[in-house]
């Protein structure tokens, strides 16, 4: 705490310093939005590189004045909480000031910006986000208030921690992980008690892009336990843009990768070749809209895919079809296809990439 102390009041001196000089205070952080600042590496995922291209928020230009004065808000929130120790989420900041702020997306914004700027993970500065992730199956862990937690499957799972650098005991005899893109498919998933079929596993979902919490525990479950994490995503551009998230991090929170993703994830499914494998009938898959061409021609640019042949190739079959489909398309060949044929042949005989 003491570190992110003395960084606010670092900057802050700056701020005084250039008021001294009578010149117009500006804050100078990393371009965290530009791809020329990221780079790939297969051990880390998207980073952004040493000599960054900066941005400046400057305090005397009309466009970036209210920005200037919004982060010193913040940070001179940040640096209370700090000093007693006590913690917000995103939202209560937005709500302490609704007009002042004037939408929860600035105040995301600007907390991201922060971090940036100070080069201290989100968490050191005592803000937690709301959780929208699930937990399930073998695990059991203890919170950092000493609430013991077991996600055992029953029908229900369990919020993901809204502190997950404080949960310790984590006990798991999990073969597996799974990550699966949509709460509705984990819920038939949990409805069908997959994760006791087969053998002992933890299911995950963020439910669509997964929030910052539900990374952090993917990748401390990664760093305890080690063992195969498998996504269970869309066929669509969405659903791998969202597995790369959990792989490889995004451009936004780059200067974060180190804690956030996990390179070893694999792609268990859906896959754009299954459909053609599994006959699924051409009437029951979704022709792709502008967006979907245009998303996926972004993501096959990105460095991390050519690293990866048997993805491209997926992607390739995925383009020339122009068909997207949900996991849901498996219901078409029997209403428990998923959990009873399909997930247990992908994980016995290898059929992941």
């Amino acid at each position: 705490s003491s570190e992110v102390l003395e960084a606010i009041e670092n900057v802050i001196q700056d701020v005084i310093k250039s008021l001294a000089q009578k010149k117009a205070p500006v804050l100078t952080l990393a371009n965290r939005s530009d791809w020329r600042n990221i780079e790939f590496k297969d051990s880390v995922g998207l980073q952004i590189i040493p000599r960054c291209t900066t941005k400046q928020i400057r305090s005397d230009c009309p466009r970036s004045a209210p920005k200037f004065a919004l982060m010193l808000k913040i940070l001179s929130m940040i640096y209370k909480m700090v000093q007693s120790n006590t913690y917000a989420t995103k939202r209560d900041i937005y709500y302490s000031d609704t007009l002042l702020f004037g939408s929860q997306s600035v105040v995301d914004n600007i907390i991201n910006d922060i971090s940036c700027m100070l080069k201290i993970p989100r968490r050191s500065l005592h803000i937690l986000s709301t959780t929208k992730g699930f937990v399930a199956g073998n695990l059991s862990y203890t919170e950092e208030d000493g609430t013991k937690v077991n996600c055992t499957c029953g029908a229900t799972a369990v919020t993901v921690p809204s502190n997950v650098q404080g949960i310790k005991n984590l006990i798991s005899h999990a073969k597996f992980m799974l990550i699966v893109e949509k709460d509705a498919t984990f819920q038939r998933l949990l409805d069908d008690d997959f994760c006791n079929k087969l053998s002992p596993c933890i299911m995950i979902t963020g439910r669509g892009v997964p929030d910052l919490n539900t990374r952090l525990l993917v990748r401390k479950l990664w760093d305890t336990f080690q063992i195969p994490i498998f996504t269970l995503m869309d066929a669509d551009p969405h659903g791998v843009e969202i597995m790369c998230i959990y792989k490889y991090g995004s451009v936004s929170m780059s200067f974060e990768a180190h804690h956030l993703t996990v390179p070893s994830i694999k792609w268990l499914g859906l896959l754009p070749s299954d459909l053609e494998r599994l006959n699924i009938r051409k009437d029951v898959l979704i022709p792709f809209t502008k967006q979907d061409q245009n998303k996926l021609a972004s993501i096959q640019k990105r460095p991390y895919i050519a690293c990866q042949p048997m993805w491209k190739k997926e992607l390739e079959i995925m383009a020339a079809s122009k068909l997207k489909a949900e996991i849901q398309v498996l219901t078409s060949l029997s209403s428990d296809y998923l959990s009873r044929v399909y997930l247990p042949n992908k994980l016995q005989f290898g059929g992941w990439l």
